[in-house]
């Protein structure tokens, strides 16, 4: 998280530098509303304009996010004409002199492979167009070409190249963190298709083999069974979203829990205080289950008596705050540190390094599990929730999926 505030930072540098350029060029004695300084509207303005463009190059550089985003970069310029390409096409033209399109695509080739910026005359036989000359600075991400930023004036002019370089370089910090997005999104799904490989063979043929044993001597009750463990791979194994609602993972955990208590009978105890405010709050797909499996696994391993699991999910101000804790037969700390730096891996450990990561990955490093444990004494894990972070939304919950 660090490098990726400082990153921010050295990327707000070239939008004031592209700020001090517009304020020289559009400074104007008169009083702006209270603003201050020609420079500093300017640089407001200059800000402004970039909070506006950014949201659009996040997504990465396509015609529709080139197409919402150029208004504003050439609005930062303060140019006649602005367009944003990649590699084949002019993706986005905003301002007057859009005939010359064909034209710079082809003076492109030589920036573009080269990696370098250029200005150059265009050719032009319209009297009135106002645009003579266009200044190319290419866009890249990992030291690879993905398209150019061209912005097109009357004359030539070193000030403007200076400040269209600094504008592609802020553009090309948006589209690298907009790769970064892209691969947080792989990696997470890469960690939840790991995590749904987990759920044991053993539970399932145990399910079947229980909903089995109820076929004859209590049919009603074989007929739920099958439909608990129906709703319960379904939504395991759903394709829709990296997030879901705290309903709805509770909601799966109680398809759960009822084929295991199916199993198990008396020996599992389970007692629920939920917090009615919090279920809505969104959170990563398959985040608590495996905790409650793991209560489940370690509670009832290596005990003749009773399992008692207590799940409680309480409002905390701006977060919610979701324990779940057994009375099993625990773990080494020792071990357990281990696991969570994947450096040991014993069976049901994955799960839990696995929902670990992914809510680091997506809170920040200090919302991560938090394990109280020692041999003999259960385990109780809590888990911080914030109930709004950016970018985490619960997708549409589809039945019949």
């Amino acid at each position: 998280m660090s490098g990726f505030l400082a990153g921010l930072c050295v990327a707000a540098l070239p939008l004031l530098a592209a700020g001090y350029w517009l304020g020289r060029r559009t400074a104007r004695p008169h009083s702006l509303g209270g603003l201050g300084t020609p420079v500093e509207h300017a640089t407001f303005q200059t800000l402004h304009a970039a909070s506006l463009a950014a949201p659009p190059l996040r997504a990465g550089l396509t015609e529709e996010t080139a197409r919402k985003s150029a208004r504003r970069l050439r609005s930062l310029l303060g140019t006649d004409a602005l367009c944003l390409t990649d590699d084949e096409r002019v993706l986005a033209w905003d301002g007057v002199g859009g005939h010359h399109r064909t034209e710079i695509m082809e003076r492109l080739a030589g920036p573009l492979e080269a990696g370098r910026g250029e200005a150059f005359r265009l050719t032009c036989r319209t009297p009135d167009c106002p645009v003579r000359w266009a200044v190319v600075t290419p866009l890249t991400v990992d030291d690879r070409v993905h398209g150019a930023l061209v912005a097109c004036a009357p004359r030539e002019s070193a000030v403007l190249a200076r400040a269209a370089a600094e504008v592609a370089r802020w553009v090309s910090v948006q589209l690298e963190l907009a790769d970064l997005d892209r691969s947080r999104t792989r990696l997470i799904e890469a960690e939840i298709k790991a995590l749904r490989a987990q759920i044991s063979p053993h539970f399932i043929f145990n399910s079947l083999a229980v909903i089995a044993s109820f076929v004859r001597t209590d049919p009603e009750r074989a007929r739920d069974l099958l439909l608990e463990f129906a709703d319960f791979t379904r939504y395991s194994f759903r394709r829709h979203g990296d997030f879901t609602t705290l309903a709805d993972e509770l909601h799966a955990i109680e398809h759960y829990l009822a084929l295991v208590r199916a199993r198990f009978g008396d020996r599992l105890s389970v007692t629920l205080q939920i917090a009615p405010e919090v279920l809505p709050i969104a959170l990563p797909f398959l985040c608590l289950q495996p905790l409650v499996e793991n209560a489940v696994k370690h509670g009832l391993e290596g005990k003749r008596g009773t399992c008692h699991i207590r799940i409680t999910a309480r409002d905390a101000g701006a977060e919610a705050v979701v324990v779940i804790e057994d009375d099993g037969a625990g773990m080494d700390p020792g071990l357990l540190r281990r696991i969570l730096a994947g450096e040991d891996s014993p069976s049901g450990g994955i799960g839990l390094s696995n929902v670990d990561d992914r809510l680091r990955q997506v809170y920040g490093d200090d919302h991560g599990l938090v394990i109280e444990t020692a041999r003999g004494a259960g385990m109780k894990i809590s888990a911080r929730l914030p109930k709004y972070q950016p970018g985490v939304h619960s997708a549409t919950r589809l039945t019949g999926e």
